[in-house]
């Protein structure tokens, strides 16, 4: 498609004559729809009517300009202006030198249709003034003169506002006011002196320097001057385009970028004219038409030479002064024809935001990729000719993989950022099939399990082979999931699991299946799987229980029973009711149930490392110390007949046989330093006679067994001060010399002398303390004694004891 902005047609060619009879020819023009008028040297006005086609255009191609009425005037002198009256039907010719008036203009205000006449501006021959008339068909009417310094040569105007080119310099005037402002000078000659409107307030000049100059009637640019040839002779504003005359050649340029769009070689042009949709330009003996070309063409064609920001210029530039009933979609599609030469250059950054913008049909893109077509519907139309583009990526698929895979990264990224918007949601099962095979031709897993995982628009019949055939057995287990498939999703992980299938993209599937299993909402599902899962892994696979969410658990008597054959799973349940839950139902059973459950794993210490094993009576130890719901009776039952010394102490402490439990300690456990810590802990929380009482009951056990005397020793000197001396004496046998306990000694009866020294003191400062209280209550007797007055007097001034007054009131 050509890229210039005008076509150029030749609308008249005058009948050649000599030379020297050739007085007819072209000096100025007026257009009126298709009505053309056209004034001649020999002072006559030519109606010319172009032809029209069916859509309003002018197409001379097709048919011939006609010739209508032709109107020589009295003089024969040449018609310098000419300007059309639609109002009266007139046409305003400017023709005889003698007339006062070398130049005018025609007023576009509201007084036609109040008045019908209109407003007229002419610069006058005679002196420095323009004049403001108004005319009617049997009036003329000069209301008004505006003076300048010099003659007008040039002037333009633009509702009340006129501009003015004098032979130095260019002037802004108001109509109404009268009023006038300089503006910059100018070295032109009366030829090249070129004022026009541009329209809204705003004037296009011929300034220094060969700039075209934009000055609105406030006096300021806001246009960039438009650096233009020296020997311009006309120039018109057909927006957003400026076209500038020259005696050979006609130049167009852009007001949007200010650059050179267009140049037509014309031999001899006079002058230009405005028109609806473009310009006439002039010679002498011919008439040329450069009618706009429409701007949906011209974006498109700036669009396929991939001039790609010229386009979006031209668009956003044309849409505040030529509404185009379609600009939304134009815009899009514009913007999109953009980002596909953005793809083609693997810009791919601007392209994403080109195709966003233009909020691009995804399919569309999905369509370019040979490998992804299949994920669309086989009713899509493609809506742009992208034949070419398609054939270039299927190039690419088969003989540059490097290439081709910038272009796959590229898809990853538009679809994911349109995937949540309008379009993306509308066609939401071809992009997530297309990012699901993309995925998996990337080798993204990380992207490719995080599709899947999550509710998508993947379809199984179409997504599923391709995950098979690829070995993406972890994400077709989440595809199926996130379908609501639970039997076949964990069917499916539990193969990659015992190995059937490889799939290395999860390195821990197992404990996945375990947590979905511990999410699932399927019991049937659960209960199904739970068998597999637990003879894995009993740790592990309990979680199934424990990690349920706590509004949705699995019923508490029908996980026990189901454990019954996994003993380490039970334990773990029962811990995690106990500790976790804090479970108040059944807590005797529960408490019960663990310590056996305990007890059986400790005395199966073969199966068990060391460790392990002393873990484990560990806690059960701490529950027996610490529950007070477990049954006493059952649990010693149960630990009776076994080596479980310390626990059986424990349990018998339970009960208040401390002497029992003590001697098992010291006897059957051979621990004595479990036998002190027996007594500390039952002692805890109790006053001290109680741990006193424990302590001697120990010494008793020591003492009763001559290997256990240097026991019975160190007992007595590590703790002096628990220990009450005069009962230890009595305990001690005959044979232990003094020296033997001298520190024991020693340390009680110090701490029997400073019991007897606080107390003394602390008597002594109780008395201390009632004497005080006895001082203040003496003084406040002698007080009200001596210092109380006796007599007082009354209302009446007369004297009397106090106890006189209060019974005479």
């Amino acid at each position: 498609m050509d890229l210039l902005p005008f076509t150029q047609t030749q609308v008249y060619e005058k009948q050649a004559a000599p030379k020297e009879k050739d007085k007819s020819s072209i000096q100025c023009l007026e257009c009126y729809d298709q009505n053309v008028y056209m004034g001649s040297k020999d002072a006559t006005v030519q109606h010319l009517i172009l032809p029209r086609n069916t859509n309003g255009d002018w197409s001379p191609v097709q048919n011939k300009t006609r010739e209508g009425r032709a109107r020589r005037l009295g003089s024969r002198n040449p018609v310098a202006q000419l300007r059309a009256v639609p109002l009266f039907n007139h046409l305003l010719v400017l023709w005889d030198r003698s007339i006062t008036a070398p130049l005018f203009e025609v007023c576009d205000s509201s007084l036609a249709a109040q008045t019908n006449c209109i407003e007229m501006v002419t610069s006058s021959s005679r002196k420095k003034v323009i004049q403001i008339h108004v005319v009617g068909v049997d009036r003329w009417e000069v209301v008004k003169e505006v003076p300048v310094l010099q003659d007008p040569v040039a002037l333009a105007v633009d509702g009340t506002s006129l501009c003015v080119a004098t032979w130095d310099r260019y002037l802004l005037c108001d109509i109404q006011s009268g009023s006038s402002e300089k503006l910059f000078p100018h070295n032109h000659n009366r030829q090249h002196v070129i004022v026009t409107s541009v329209g809204q307030g705003e004037f296009l000049l011929n300034g220094p320097e060969s700039l075209g100059m934009f000055v609105m009637k406030t006096g300021i640019c806001q246009r960039p001057p438009l650096q233009w040839p020296q020997d311009v002779l006309a120039a018109r504003v057909c927006f957003p385009y400026i076209l500038t005359l020259q005696p050979h050649v006609l130049s167009v340029y852009s007001m949007l970028d200010q650059q050179h769009k267009q140049t037509v070689s014309l031999s001899g042009a006079k002058g230009l004219l405005s028109t609806s949709d473009g310009v006439l330009v002039f010679t002498e003996r011919d008439i040329f038409s450069l009618r706009l070309v429409p701007f949906e063409d011209q974006i498109q064609a700036l669009v396929e030479h991939e001039r790609v920001e010229e386009a979006l210029l031209l668009l956003n530039g044309v849409q505040n002064h030529h509404p185009l009933d379609s600009y939304k979609e134009l815009q899009k599609a514009t913007t999109c024809r953009a980002g596909f030469v953005c793809f083609q250059r693997e810009a791919f950054s601007e392209a994403r935001e080109f195709f966003i913008k233009g909020e691009l049909d995804p399919r569309e893109m999905i369509h370019l990729y040979p490998d992804m077509q299949s994920c669309l519907c086989e009713d899509f139309q493609s809506q742009f000719d992208q034949v070419n583009k398609s054939r270039d990526l299927q190039v690419l698929w088969q003989a540059d993989r490097n290439t081709f895979h910038r272009y796959l990264v590229f898809l990853g990224d538009f679809l994911r950022a349109v995937r949540s918007t309008g379009r993306g949601l509308k066609h939401s099962m071809e992009v997530d099939c297309a990012l699901l095979r993309l995925y998996i031709e990337l080798e993204d897993n990380e992207n490719l399990q995080q599709l899947v995982a999550f509710p998508d628009g993947c379809t199984l019949n179409h997504c599923v082979p391709v995950l098979e055939e690829h070995n993406r057995f972890f994400a077709l287990g989440s595809l199926y999931q996130t379908h609501g498939k639970h039997n076949d999703a964990i069917k499916t992980w539990v193969k990659i699991a015992d190995g059937f299938y490889k799939d290395p993209s999860c390195s821990d599937v197992y404990g996945h299946i375990v947590w979905t299993l511990s999410q699932l909402k399927d019991r049937d599902t659960m209960w199904k799987f739970a068998d597999w899962t637990l003879q894995r892994n009993q740790k592990v696979g309990v979680e199934i229980f424990i990690k349920c969410p706590p509004d949705d658990r699995v019923e508490t008597q029908d996980v026990l029973a189901f454990l019954e054959k996994y003993p380490l799973a039970l334990l773990m349940y029962l811990e995690f009711l106990i500790n976790d839950l804090n479970s108040e139902v059944s807590t005797e059973r529960h408490h019960s149930r663990l310590a056996l459950t305990y007890v059986t794993q400790t005395l199966r210490g073969e199966e068990e490392t060391e460790s392990d094993l002393r873990a484990t009576r560990g806690k059960l130890q701490q529950l027996l110390w610490e529950s007070k719901f477990y049954d006493v009776s059952t649990v010693y039952g149960r630990v009776g007949s076994t080596n479980l010394h310390i626990e059986k102490a424990i349990l018998l402490s339970r009960t208040g046989k401390h002497s029992q439990a003590l001697q098992m300690l010291v006897h059957q456990e051979r621990d004595l330093q479990a036998a002190e810590a027996y007594c500390s802990r039952v002692a805890q929380g109790q006053d001290s006679q109680s741990r006193q009482g424990l302590l001697l009951i120990l010494l008793q056990i020591y003492l009763s067994s001559e290997d256990l005397a240097s026991a019975a020793v160190d007992l007595l000197n590590n703790n002096p001060l628990l220990f009450a001396a005069e009962k230890v004496i009595q305990l001690l046998p005959d044979s232990w010399s003094v020296h033997l306990v001298s520190h024991f000694l020693v340390g009680s009866l110090r701490e029997t002398f400073h019991h007897r020294q606080m107390a003394r003191l602390q008597k002594a400062l109780a008395q201390v303390e009632l004497l005080r209280h006895k001082l203040n209550w003496v003084s406040l007797m002698i007080y009200f004694t001596f210092f109380t007055p006796q007599f007082a007097r009354n209302l009446n001034g007369e004297l009397m004891h106090t106890s006189c007054i209060g019974f005479s009131a």
